[in-house]
């Protein structure tokens, strides 16, 4: 297929050939692998300004979303690929290959770091905003590394899912510190303050006044963000609330662990240690089941699982892609529906093709690089997430450019529990990361 960029993929491509370090905050469906791969093709055999690349990137990504994207396109067909992927003698025979990309998947960073002389030109680091923790081993291998590679490209459509304490590590990996200093410890005394605390004990922090303005101001140079409803003519998109109510025997059990931390039952105890396994537990009930202490599945109501019955039944026949939190989400489901699991490219295939009326995924295995627009346009969350990069990608699955009907996003939501809470969170963070993006939004002189 001949490759026609639009003037907003020209100018991200130009960013890339020119700019040693680049900050690429593009949202899903904005066509960031061709892009990427375009300015590569271009530095590597117009400018002959780099030899070996490699690219970083999801599991699933770097299986089929790269390599597919040279075979797409006709100018991309000469670009060769070595997959570092898989059990670590297939790993070390293709780091021995001759290519000209080298794609490994992110938990393998650390391997890669450790076994192989980093030697490349150029890097590039798919979902940028997965290396957000500066205390992940996978940030701590790649930094390691990074003073010895002169071309650092990051790309992300969420460079900030919660708050601007997740930019500092992401932006050190491009500029090494200069921007946000060397070190988090810096970075957070100088635009943060305590907010959440105990005593001596910090638990969050809160930006400063003046904070935001600093650091979009400090990082403008060399990062741009790019919002598909901005250069594209995007699908309509209907979000939808759903509200379930619990009976008063359920809403006893949910308000009784919510404020004694435990359920007692005879054949073992739902018990909630300290806050963050407390909210855990609060979702599970909010879905209708949840673990115990044993590991075994205590059911609580049915609400949800009616709700998305009725939903199913009203999409008369249209594939809906549904989305769980738990594995006894999935468990109960699938008793109940015949749905599939989306985990391989077949399972993608068949899905794009229309052969699966019913489809079931994990946010987190269907969230960055998957193109399902094809198969359906009806998202179901049966269970929320507090991650607003999982909740934006998933939905992105389906509302991009290529789908033909309107998205409708329903989100099922046991009424008063937790769930309003992740859903007013999800608000909240989504205004202030697009507050960013709009700090370091392109400007682009479109072509009549």
């Amino acid at each position: 297929m001949k490759y026609v960029p639009h003037d907003y993929q020209k100018y991200a491509t130009e960013r890339i050939t020119k700019d040693n370090i680049c900050g690429l905050f593009l949202e899903p469906g904005l066509g960031k692998t061709v892009i990427t791969l375009t300015a590569i093709d271009e530095l590597m055999y117009d400018y002959f300004k780099i030899a070996k690349v490699l690219v970083i990137a999801p599991l699933r990504v770097a299986q089929n979303t790269w390599s597919k994207e040279c075979e797409k396109w006709e100018h991309l067909k000469l670009l060769s690929i070595s997959k570092i992927l898989g059990p670590e003698k297939e790993r070390r025979d293709a780091l021995n290959k001759r290519a000209d990309i080298y794609i490994i998947n992110r938990e393998n960073v650390e391997w890669l770091t450790k076994n192989c002389k980093c030697n490349f030109d150029m890097v590039v680091v798919d979902e940028l905003s997965s290396f957000k923790s500066s205390k992940s081993k996978r940030f701590k291998a790649l930094r390691k590394v990074r003073p010895m590679v002169k071309r650092m490209i990051g790309l992300t459509g969420t460079p900030a899912p919660n708050g601007l304490m997740d930019l500092w590590a992401q932006i050190n990996l491009l500029d090494m510190g200069e921007r946000l200093g060397r070190f988090i410890s810096h970075y957070r005394t100088a635009y943060f303050e305590p907010d959440k605390r105990n005593q001596q004990t910090i638990f969050s922090y809160k930006p400063k006044e003046y904070a935001e303005d600093k650091i979009y101001e400090r990082i403008a140079d060399i990062c741009v963000s790019m919002k598909a409803c901005d250069y594209l003519k995007m699908p309509k998109r209907i979000d939808n609330m759903i509200e379930v109510v619990l009976s008063e025997t359920e809403w006893e059990l949910y308000r009784k662990l919510e404020k004694e931390m435990l359920l007692p039952f005879d054949d073992g105890d739902i018990d909630a240690v300290n806050a963050a396994a407390l909210s855990n537990k609060l979702l599970q009930i909010a879905n209708g089941a949840v673990y115990d202490e044993n590991k075994a599945v205590k059911v609580i109501h049915n609400k949800k699982l009616d709700a998305l019955e009725d939903l199913i039944e009203s999409a008369n026949g249209k594939p809906v892609l549904i989305f769980y939190a738990y594995q006894h989400d999935k468990g109960r489901i699938k008793a109940k529906f015949e749905a599939v699991d989306i985990n391989t490219p077949e399972d993608i295939t068949k899905w794009n093709s229309g052969e699966i009326p019913i489809a079931l995924a994990h946010p987190a295995s269907v969230g960055h690089g998957l193109n399902l627009q094809f198969g359906g346009s009806t998202v179901i969350w049966f269970g929320m997430t507090w991650s607003l990069e999982l909740y934006q990608q998933a939905n992105a699955r389906l509302w991009r450019q290529g789908q033909k009907e309107t998205v409708v996003i329903h989100h099922i939501i046991a009424k008063g529990t937790i769930d309003e809470q992740v859903i007013a969170a999800l608000n909240t963070k989504d205004k202030g990361q697009d507050s960013l993006m709009h700090a370091v939004k392109a400007r682009i002189i479109q072509n009549k």
